[in-house]
């Protein structure tokens, strides 16, 4: 059973990584490349330095010489959207989501994308609260093994907010209604985020200097965008895949692996 599962998050994950990994190469390269074309000329021109802007115009076109190929920079940022895609899809759209689909709510299709947003929330909204979205040139306060550390804690932190929530709204919505259940399964979230805006404040979008603001802003919006449209294909297509595998087909809003595991005659 739990093979069906993760082939459908295989297969769900291939398709939102391609679509990632196309986003990526199409949209965000060309505009790092321009944000950072704009600030080696902002750089030069502050100078004013005749000799030292043609040094740096030099060391910029013997850079450019040893860069790699846009198109091969492309393809791997195909590449690597496809297996970053194909991972999220098996961890889970795969395995959490057999573990975690009695408590999701929801049937069928709408199943399938609520698992999706929350999955958006644990993996990337939990650590935005303490490492927004960055333009490139931003560099961390932290240090790379503190900054690791925390970043993992926010992503556990999500999971547990996530899970929490899930099981709040199972556990209340027959008794109490939607309206209750939703407010009690946005209730862990809530505290999430108010702890992380007491400790490390309200995350803010980083400016290096040479960059205009409105294009850092842009920069990081497009990094919200690309993985919110991750997590919706992911969902849409795992909401296909899982309807034509048939491992809840005809299984009720509880758990539905019981139809599948009860043999044929049981009573």
């Amino acid at each position: 059973m739990i093979a069906a599962y993760v082939a459908n998050g295989v297969k769900s994950g291939l398709v939102a990584g391609l679509v990632f990994g196309l986003l990526v190469a199409l949209v965000a390269n060309p505009l790092v490349a321009f944000a950072e074309g704009g600030a080696q000329v902002e750089h030069a021109g502050e100078a004013g330095d005749h000799q030292h802007a043609g040094d740096h115009q030099h060391a910029g076109h013997s850079h450019a010489e040893g860069a790699l190929p846009a198109s091969l920079t492309d393809g791997v940022s195909v590449l690597s959207g496809v297996l970053w895609g194909v991972f999220l899809g098996v961890v889970a759209f795969g395995l959490a989501f057999y573990v975690l689909e009695p408590i999701v709510p929801g049937s069928g299709a709408v199943r399938s994308y609520a698992f999706g947003a929350a999955g958006f929330l644990t993996a990337s909204v939990a650590p935005w609260l303490a490492f927004p979205p960055a333009p490139p040139g931003v560099e961390r306060a932290l240090d790379p093994n503190a900054a690791a550390l925390l970043y993992v804690g926010l992503v556990a932190a999500g999971a547990l907010a996530s899970v929490s929530g899930m099981y709040a709204y199972d556990r209340i919505r027959e008794r109490y209604g939607r309206p209750v259940a939703a407010a009690a399964g946005a209730l862990p979230w809530a505290l999430l985020v108010a702890v992380a805006v007491a400790l490390v404040g309200v995350p803010s979008v980083a400016v290096p200097a040479g960059l205009p603001a409105d294009l850092a802003h842009g920069l990081a919006g497009l990094v919200v965008f690309g993985q919110a449209l991750t997590w919706l294909v992911m969902a849409g297509a795992h909401a296909r895949f899982h309807a034509r595998s048939g491992p809840n087909r005809n299984a009720g809003p509880t758990d539905s692996r019981l139809a599948e595991e009860t043999p044929a005659g049981s009573p």
